[in-house]
Parts: structure tokens; C-alpha cells; sequence
């Protein structure tokens, strides 16, 4: 039997300052804020970069990986 993983509906336009949390925690870092986006010399959004609210430690990432929500759930929870 297959499962179907489910996807978080993103809108990269909207992901400054949106809550986010992490299925897994790490080093106690559960809650995370997308605190600056990454662009290309186009002005695409490549990536961001959260930031655990926990200790303010910053995380770059592509904001597609955001969309899987076996490891990231839209807001705090």
C-alpha cells in the first residue's frame, strides 16, 4: 500500500515572516520564522532562510523544501 505524502500550498511572494514548524526538532529548534528570501540576478525567490526562534540560529534553504510536510508544518504548533 502506497502513502501519499502531503504537500503545504506555498506561495513564495508570501513566505517573508511566515511561522513554521519542524516535524523533527533538532537541538531543541521546533519553531522557525522565514526571516529573509533569496533571490537570483532575476529577482526570482531561490531560496530563504529561517530562523529558529529558540537561539536566533539562521538556516538556508531552498523554500521548495518547505512544501513537504512530513518534515515542516505551516505555523506553530
Amino acid at each position: 500500500m502506497m502513502t501519499k505524502t502531503t504537500k503545504n500550498q506555498i506561495n513564495p511572494n508570501k513566505l517573508l515572516l511566515s511561522k513554521w514548524t519542524a516535524v523533527q526538532p533538532v537541538n531543541k529548534e521546533k519553531h522557525f520564522l522565514v526571516a529573509e528570501l533569496l533571490k537570483d540576478e532575476q529577482e526570482q525567490i531561490i531560496g530563504c532562510v529561517l530562523e529558529a526562534v529558540i537561539n536566533n540560529r539562521k538556516i538556508e534553504m531552498a523554500w521548495q523544501e518547505l512544501s513537504n510536510s512530513e518534515n515542516w508544518l505551516l505555523g506553530w504548533r
